[in-house]
């Protein structure tokens, strides 16, 4: 049975609503406690079959991933939530150390992990940092331009990104943000630091979350001969080296 905790006050149906899969209940019920007293709704799961079914059923904006689960991996979830052109953002919950282990985390799609043991306080801080990234990001600082590189189209309102004939290249909400940051800086070098801070992730210079983005980028959109598109600079960050136009808008 899934846990309730006791009696709520009501909470506003605007407030975002977040999956937390976990096989550890005390874990389930640590953070449903703490995740409602800073305004989030919760849903609870304790396996994969369990993810899928609240997927199904609620309209999820972002979910905290356990690695280990009882029915599968954590990792070949967001693998295949993202095959399946899901962009509902995930925070991984890992006991691997490994810096590998995280990266390849990030590769398969996820928005940004976290290792166990872990302070819920910084998970809702980091909560709420892929939140603004995503659909909910200032509005002074989302870009609503619609943009030619290469041979692609992207579209910042829309967030989406198609090739020449139409076809749509999936993107995390994670890739697509940072390409607009991208767009909107063309020519620019921009370093590490300063794209952890764009992107609203902590700044650690030991941080390789913006590698792993630049490396999915470069591999989404190589199939247009776009694959020289990001230039890396040394001792200094990375570079959007392509032609860049902005595109009128259809009347």
């Amino acid at each position: 049975m899934e846990e309730t905790g006791r009696s709520q006050q009501p909470m506003s149906t605007q407030a975002p609503q977040i999956l937390v899969a976990d096989d550890d209940s005390e874990i389930r019920k640590l953070l449903a406690r703490y995740m409602r007293e800073q305004g989030f709704r919760v849903q609870l799961a304790s396996s994969c079959a369990e993810v899928n079914e609240k997927i199904v059923v609620h309209q999820l904006d972002l979910i905290i991933l356990d690695v280990m689960l009882p029915d599968g991996s954590g990792l070949d979830l967001c693998r295949d939530l993202r095959a399946g052109r899901s962009n509902i953002p995930i925070i991984l919950l890992t006991a691997l150390q490994e810096d590998v282990d995280r990266i390849i985390g990030l590769e398969i799609g996820a928005d940004d992990y976290l290792g166990k043991p872990f302070n819920p306080r910084e998970l809702a801080a980091r909560v709420r940092a892929v939140l603004r990234r995503g659909v909910n990001a200032r509005p002074e600082s989302r870009s609503t331009g619609l943009y030619r590189l290469e041979n692609f189209f992207v579209d910042a309102s829309l967030r989406s990104v198609t090739d020449a004939a139409g076809t749509a290249i999936a993107l995390t909400g994670a890739e697509f943000d940072l390409l607009i940051i991208f767009l909107d800086r063309p020519g620019r070098v921009l370093s590490r630091e300063q794209l952890l801070d764009l992107t609203g992730r902590s700044v650690d210079v030991l941080d390789r979350s913006i590698d792993v983005l630049v490396s999915r980028l470069r591999r989404k959109l190589s199939n247009e001969g776009a694959s020289q598109i990001f230039k890396a600079i040394r001792n200094g960050g990375y570079q959007l080296a392509a032609k860049v136009s902005t595109v009128d808008r259809p009347a």
